[in-house]
Formats: C-alpha cells, structure tokens, sequence
C-alpha cells in the first residue's frame, strides 16, 4: 500500500503503473532476456520470409504489403536487438536459434507453395502466436523496472495489429473453406511446433506428450522427431523470377520509354504527369529486384539489411503513389497501362548481388543532379496537378535517403565513388534486354498504348488532345531507362 500518497493526486510512476502494480515481482533479467531473444527470432524470421517471397508473389496487394511487413519486422528486430544489448553484454547469441521447434515452424512457411499456404501461415498462426506472447510480457513483467520493453512491445503490438487486419482481409479474400481443410495438416504441424517449443516465448508448460525424441520442454531441448518437415524438407531455395497477377497482362512490353518523354523539353507538364505517375508504378519492380539482393546476399552486419528494406519498402510506396495517381484521373490502369518487369528479371536473372546492387547504386546518383528528382518535382509543381507534386516531393526526399544507403552499404567497397558508379554502369550495360526475342516468341508486341492513354487523360482534364504528344511514339529498343544507348539489345 503507498501510505504516502501522490501529490495531488497526480498519476504515480510516471503514468507507468500503480505502486501496487510495481510492488509486483514481475521477469527477472534472465526471463525477460531470455523471453526478448525469442521475439527477436521471430521478427527477423518474418522479415526473412516476406522478403524473400515479395517477387515470385503474383498478387499486387500481397507483394505491396509483404514489402510493408518486411519493413515494419526488420525496424522491430532491430529495436529488440538494442534492447537486449541494453541488458546483457556480448556476446548476446541474438544469431542463435532459440528451439530447434520455432526453425521448424519459420522453416515451413518459408517453402509453403503457394500463396494460400503462406497467407495462412503467416497470418493465421505465426503472426498471432508472436502477438500473445507480447501480450503475455505485458501483463507479467513489473512495468516499472522493465519500462524499456514494454514500450517496445507495445509499439511493436500496434504495428502487429495492423499487420493482422491485413492478414485477415487477404485470408477473407483469398481461401476457401476447401483451401482451409486442405491445408489443416500442415497447421496442425505448425500448432506442433509452438507446442514443442513452449509456444512461441518458450513460456508454456511442459509438453505432456511423449514425442518420438521424448518429453520436451520450454527450455530448448532439440525438437521432438515426430515433428516430421512437410514443405522444408529440402533447403529453401528463393525463386527470383518476377511474377505479377492478370492485371499486368503484357508485362514485357518495353513500347513506351516514359525517360525520353519526360526530358523533352517541347513536351507540355500536364501529359509528362502521367509518364511520372507511369514510372512510380513501375517501381514495383524494384521490390521484386532488391528483395533478391537482401535475400542473397548473406553475412552483413543487420543494418543493411534493416536499411536495405527500408529502401525496397519506399519504392513499393512509390508503386503505389503511381496507382493513385491514375486512380486520381480516372485512369484504368491495368487496361490502359502496360506495367513490365523486364528490369527486375533482368538484374535477378543475369547479374550477381552485388552487380544489381552496384546498378542500383548507379541509378541512384544519377537521381540526384538537377535533371533527376528535383526535375520531377518542379514538373509536377508545373502540372497543375497537386498530387503529382506532392508525390514528387516525398519521392525526392526518398531518393536522398536511398543514395545515403548505397554510399554506406555499397560505396565503401570501392576506393572512390567514380570507380563505384563506372562499375554500376558496366554491370547495366551487360544486361541483356531480348526485345526482338520476345516479341519473335510471342511474349509482347511492344504496343504503344500512350495514345490510349493520353486521350483518357484528356478526357478527364476536359481538353482536346495535343498532336504533338499523341504521336511520341519512342520505346526501350535502342534507349535504356537513363537515356544511354542499349548495347546488349537483341
């Protein structure tokens, strides 16, 4: 009991809890690190498999929010690395598996198939399991002592909210109760393994069940040998050929090159508006293209991959600002424009890590001079469009960020950064871009839907089309997206 009272009866504690409540004994050091660990290991295993399924997902939705969640996991992974570093001194064994069940469990919905196996184990039983055991360290550690994490539980317990509505919408939306009864004996190994393993904080009572390896407790026991792997039985292996749902139905068609319009100086603000909004929309490919770079590439420091899918997760928005500028012109998009992915499966099928990170790199500086970002911005301000402006302005902040992440993660590799951007250079102009070849193989026409385009604009703005830019009629055959020659065209 407090028998001196608060001052005015002004909240005790900093708002943190009742005295009766800090009077309580709460987690020790030991259980609370022990219990942090464990949700470590579970955000940097959700990061890991949003990831690296963000580009052979077809569903638009889906790779937009995997690229969302994979960004929100890796800030919470690392904000939970902090804080046991705040608490323990190294080496802390945050690279450690906690229970050989929980690798299992992460293992399975990383190789689930297909998209209705992976919906479901993400958001059916992964996702939920971490949420209750946030849940439990709130109502069982003392919220004075260990006021530290639970702010970060409760910060990380909103974002998994979020996450979790998503979930529920796309498993609504995408599984049948035919689909759900297919799947019940690949969730029931999965109920397994958060059983084996104590559930997900290693917190549950001992398992009564005598399993083929024996009784296995919370404490980290290797996983019993009835927990027998149904997808991951073979290591996982990452698929890095882009895939996009039936709205992209010519996704190579490389018969627009938005660049040239754009940086024609006789050409009007208002239509070069569109190429813009074209162009964000296009930057689903970058998802798709840096997920293999983080997926691949092994043995960083866990900053670069937190900084890296920061990136992947802007250019996702940027993806998005260009659906909504064409929904803000009343613009059918996936009938009026053709959105390819001729560049992620270029780079992810041609080129090293390293190579598509080094054209990334080279892409990025050449955003920033005045002819790049801050172009776009100011025809966006011209436009008459205020959502184009607005766009192109958290774009080109975005863009400043991106170029700080490639000079701390990839600059330093190299003795200075001309050598950095010649050796991005070399790397894009290997890539071969087959445009004769997909259309001989029937892949694309390489149409020229602008006109189709532009009138529907103009329709919507009330003006009669110019002539001069219905008849722009330039593609990507001989012309990369920087204005450079095509050299490995075929």
């Amino acid at each position: 009991m407090n028998t001196a009272g608060s001052y005015r009866n002004l909240p005790s504690l900093a708002g943190l809890c009742s005295i009766a409540d800090a009077m309580k004994p709460g987690l020790s050091v030991e259980q609370c690190v022990t219990r942090l660990k464990r949700y470590h290991y579970a955000f940097k295993r959700l990061h890991q498999i949003f990831t690296a399924r963000i580009t052979a997902e077809p569903i638009y939705e889906l790779k937009m929010g995997f690229s969302h969640h994979a960004h929100l996991c890796a800030e919470h992974v690392t904000a939970f690395r902090k804080r046991v570093g705040e608490m323990r001194e190294p080496p802390l064994g945050l690279e450690e598996t906690p229970h050989a069940a929980l690798e299992i469990f992460f293992d399975e919905i990383l190789a689930a198939p297909g998209t209705e196996e992976l919906v479901l184990g993400l958001y059916e039983k992964a996702l939920p399991a971490l949420k209750a055991a946030l849940e439990k360290h709130l109502a069982e550690t003392n919220r004075l002592v260990d006021a530290p994490s639970v702010r970060l539980c409760r910060f990380a317990l909103l974002e998994l909210d979020d996450m979790l509505q998503f979930g529920a919408a796309a498993i609504g939306s995408l599984i049948t109760e035919e689909w759900q009864g297919r799947a019940a004996e690949w969730l029931a190994l999965l109920d397994d393994c958060l059983t084996a393993a104590g559930a997900l904080d290693g917190t549950a009572n001992l398992v009564e069940q005598s399993f083929a390896g024996g009784p296995v407790s919370a404490g980290g026991t290797p996983a019993p040998q009835r927990l027998n792997r149904h997808y991951s039985g073979q290591p996982y292996k990452y698929d890095p050929l882009p895939r996009r749902d039936e709205r992209f139905p010519d996704p190579y068609n490389m018969g627009v090159n938005a660049e040239v319009f754009l940086y024609d100086p006789n050409l009007p603000a208002q239509a070069k508006t569109l190429m813009m909004f074209y162009k964000r929309l296009r930057e689903v490919d970058v998802p798709e293209m840096m997920a293999s770079i983080i997926t691949e590439t092994a043995d960083k420091p866990w900053d670069y991959y937190r900084d890296m899918t920061r990136q992947l997760w802007d250019e996702a928005r940027h993806a998005m600002m260009g659906e909504v500028g064409f929904a803000n012109l009343e613009i059918d998009w996936p009938k009026q424009v053709m959105v390819n992915f001729t560049w992620s499966m270029a780079l992810n099928t041609q080129l090293k890590p390293i190579e598509r990170h080094a054209v990334l790199y080279f892409i990025e500086q050449g955003l920033m001079p005045k002819n790049g970002k801050r172009f776009e911005w100011e025809v966006g301000r011209a436009s008459g469009n205020p959502l184009s402006a607005l766009f192109q302005d958290y774009d080109w902040a975005d863009e400043v960020l991106h170029a700080k992440i490639g000079r701390d993660w990839y600059l330093k590799d190299f003795q200075n950064a001309q050598q950095a951007v010649q050796y991005g250079d070399r790397c894009w102009s290997r890539v071969l871009v087959d445009w004769a070849s997909w259309r001989a193989q029937g892949l694309t026409q390489h149409r020229n839907w602008w006109p189709e385009l532009y009138r529907s604009a103009c329709r919507h703005w009330q003006i009669e089309p110019d002539p001069k830019v219905l008849a722009f009629s330039t593609t990507y055959e001989a012309v990369r997206a920087d204005l450079k020659a095509v050299s490995g065209s075929a």
